[in-house]
């Protein structure tokens, strides 16, 4: 459900923001790293350094309100 909406956002904004996904089950040490208890788990990153986190599943306006906060969209 959340994949189409992070697929949608990874083309509009590809020139401004990396998108990566991570499969948990196939990863889960980094699933520990970074505490991921609930999928899906969004995190923001800066210069490597996590700056937000959206837990479950939330509308696409969400996201990119959630992103404008980093960047100017």
């Amino acid at each position: 459900m959340v994949a189409s909406v992070i697929d949608s956002i990874a083309e509009e904004y590809k020139d401004k923001i990396k998108v990566v996904k991570v499969n948990t089950d196939q990863n889960p040490s980094t699933a520990s790293e970074y505490g991921i208890r609930s999928i899906p788990t969004l995190m923001i990153f800066i210069d490597g350094q996590k700056v937000d986190l959206v837990v479950g599943a939330v509308p696409k306006t969400t996201l990119l309100n959630t992103l404008e906060k980093y960047i100017n969209i």
